[in-house]
């Protein structure tokens, strides 16, 4: 049984494309699966990698191009002009370029200029301090997380409040580099890029290596008090509720009151009783000592570098382009890529609820949501049955677990208020942008985004609020932990991943997987330890929680000892352990539900060209296509030394290897590369 359409001709010549069929399923699946794939594709100048989420991202953005390019009269609402007027501040270069730095040099002046350029002339008074700075910056409009990250969500503890988060700094380079000093050549290779900006800026070569590299060093020292993130997957370790007075008087270094005001927007001020969770109370434990020993010169210096470099991006070719030489030398890139995609991202970014009204209206099928609902409840009523075969469990975790699982939300492809023309005039009401200024655009959204966000500190929570939920253009999916809920974007409904018009084997293997990841997630190391509904609470029975934590030592293990052959790396199995559960969980539910729906629908006809594989083989196959994807190795060191998720050929061959129905189906030889003996399985 054979079909024959022009469709399912079409779809086999794509599948077959990318196989490497001589290649044996039972040495190497990935290889097999992808091994064309990967030889034949050359990664374009202008991008890091090329996967089947890039396809549709590409594909996305030229769909993103023809309606924010398209300008809309005076007449019509704000919220539907924006997108355009923003695009055309990014195009218009000419405009960028005659203005030069000057966009953000006058800023600097106004907030009493950069040390390294101003020279001697800078703190004439003495009256600085660093705190003093970061509420003048946030007042701008720039981020302030250079020192202490500040940001307003939601209440671990009680899922439908809200608090102030107060935690480590945000380092320029990620920490895995920044330990490491100088020698290393990301860090050498930002560091030349210190320099070089701040002497476009007018500072003298000899003072930008002197006082560049000052900055930098208190960068490192910030590193060095911070947790690694492979500290930070305990969240009840990360929640140490505290209140202002508290805070006072454990860091007297900072008059707190004023601080946490100065963040809130106006309107808002910080209660007696307010509640405010400090992640890392070893990282403010030895901050003050840090800010005492450091120079309030280098400490400016710092925060000053900070909102240029942000800037940096937003001014002149001249900057532009050595902002671009510097990401080149981190991710292996070889050209700019063009200025319209790179205006497009800016506005599908930071205007995702209005850009993705227009994309849904124009672009998503609505029986997409229905369908892919069902598959969704299938995959769940899957995991049902996994979670009743676990036998480390006890019944009491068991009706736990169970509760969970069936009071996850679901949220696919977008939510309907996006196409509510009121709605969005309300929620935009407050965003101005100038036509003529870009970098004051992008302030301008930047501030209206912290605002919104931190004015939300005492409203209820409303899981299902819309606001949140609307960020259609994502070519990816989500699961929240503090809602219990999973986010299907409608970006991520296409393609390679999901077309309602072929076989399903081809659907379970590729959405479906990714269905499953994400419920998956709610049972995986972080998000085992939020309940039902979203709220940071030890479930677990205390036997049930030892063994469970034996199995994802398994999965540590095993892809810790995965070495990557292009760079040469190591994973690293603790970081990525997460992710892998998902994976595993995911692929596993995904299959147990395809099979169901055969024993309800019966078997699916084959492709042609492909007629030598079972429906069954085909779904492993489009498993493994799913994560076809050829890299730069710079882009390959920086993701697995800094990523949670494994690179793509491990997120195929570690499910796999640990996959009984896959080595049935292949019948792989126990003891060969893809069925060994010794497998992981914690769902």
């Amino acid at each position: 049984n054979v079909c024959n359409t022009k469709h399912c001709r079409d779809i086999a010549s794509e599948v077959l494309s990318k196989m490497k069929t001589e290649v044996n399923p039972c040495d190497n699946f990935h290889e097999f699966a992808c091994g064309s794939y990967i030889d034949k594709q050359i990664i374009p100048d202008d991008k890091i990698t090329i996967n089947t989420f890039t396809v549709i991202s590409d594909k996305l953005q030229e769909q993103l191009k023809e309606i924010i390019s398209v300008e809309h009269p005076d007449t019509e609402p704000k919220h539907i002009r924006q997108p355009n007027l923003l695009y055309k501040a990014c195009m218009n270069t000419t405009r960028i370029e005659s203005l030069g730095s000057s966009p953000i040099t006058k800023i600097a002046k106004s907030l009493g200029g950069w040390p390294l350029i101003e020279g001697d002339k800078w703190n004439e008074d003495n009256t600085w301090t660093w705190q003093g700075l970061v509420k003048k910056i946030r007042a701008k409009g720039f981020h302030t997380y250079e020192i202490i990250f500040f940001s307003v969500d939601v209440d671990l503890q009680n899922a439908t409040k809200r608090v102030i988060y107060l935690d480590q700094s945000v380092l320029p380079v990620n920490w895995e580099y920044l330990e490491k000093g100088l020698n290393d050549t990301l860090v050498s290779a930002y560091y030349d890029y210190m320099i070089d900006i701040a002497i476009l800026f007018g500072a003298q070569k000899d003072e930008a290596k002197e006082q560049q590299l000052q900055s930098l060093k208190f960068a490192m020292a910030l590193a060095n008090i911070s947790l690694p993130n492979e500290k930070r997957r305990n969240s009840s370790e990360l929640f140490n509720p505290r209140t202002p007075q508290q805070l006072q008087a454990a860091y007297p270094y900072i008059d707190w009151v004023d601080y946490l005001n100065a963040m809130l927007p106006d309107g808002i001020s910080v209660q007696d009783d307010e509640r405010i969770n400090l992640a890392v109370p070893s990282f403010f434990d030895q901050l003050g000592k840090l800010l005492a020993k450091t120079p309030n010169r280098v400490i400016a210096n710092y925060l000053m570098w900070s909102i240029h470099e942000y800037s940096v991006g937003l001014l002149s070719e001249e900057f532009h382009s050595r902002q671009e030489k510097y990401y080149m030398a981190v991710d292996g890139h070889k050209e700019q890529e063009a200025r319209w995609k790179e205006c497009i991202g800016i506005v599908s970014e930071n205007l995702d609820i209005s850009v993705a009204s227009m994309y849904v209206s124009n672009h998503f099928h609505p029986d997409s949501k229905a369908n892919v609902l069902v598959m969704i409840n299938n995959i769940r009523s899957v995991f049902n049955d996994i979670l009743d075969k676990v036998k480390w469990m006890d019944v009491k975790t068991r009706l736990d677990a169970k509760k969970k699982l069936h009071s996850m939300a679901m949220h696919i492809g977008y939510p309907d208020e996006i196409l509510d023309s009121k709605k969005l005039a309300k929620y935009y009401q407050k965003l101005d942008l100038y036509p003529y200024q870009f970098l004051e655009s992008y302030l301008a959204l930047n501030m209206f985004q912290t605002d919104y966000l931190f004015s939300q500190l005492r409203l209820p929570i409303k899981k299902t609020d819309w606001h949140h939920h609307a960020h259609s253009t994502i070519v990816n999916a989500f699961y929240v932990y503090d809602e219990n809920s999973i986010v299907l974007p409608a970006g991520i409904l296409q393609g390679a991943f999901y077309n309602p018009n072929r076989p399903k084997y081809l659907d379970f293997g590729a959405i479906g997987s990714l269905i499953g990841h994400e419920i998956t997630h709610g049972f995986d190391d972080e998000g085992s330890q939020f309940d039902f509904v979203g709220n940071l609470r030890d479930w677990w029975q205390p036997d049930t929680k030892k063994a469970y934590l034996e199995k994802t030592k398994c999965i540590i293990h095993q892809y810790g000892n995965y070495t990557e052959a292009m760079t040469g790396l190591k994973l690293n199995g603790i970081n990525t352990q997460g992710e892998n559960i998902a994976d595993n969980g995911g692929v596993k539910a995904a299959y147990k539900a395809y099979q169901r729906w055969v024993e309800k629908h019966g078997s699916e006809p084959r492709l042609p060209g492909l007629e030598s594989y079972t429906p069954q083989q085909m779904f492993w196959i489009s498993v493994g296509q799913t994560w076809c994807s050829k890299y730069r190795k710079e882009d390959l060191s920086v993701l697995i030394t800094t990523d949670e998720h494994s690179p793509s050929e491990f997120r195929v061959l570690g499910p796999l290897r640990n996959s009984i129905d896959f080595a049935r189906d292949f019948r792989c030889p126990e003891g060969s590369p893809m069925n060994p003996a010794h497998k992981c399985e914690v769902w």
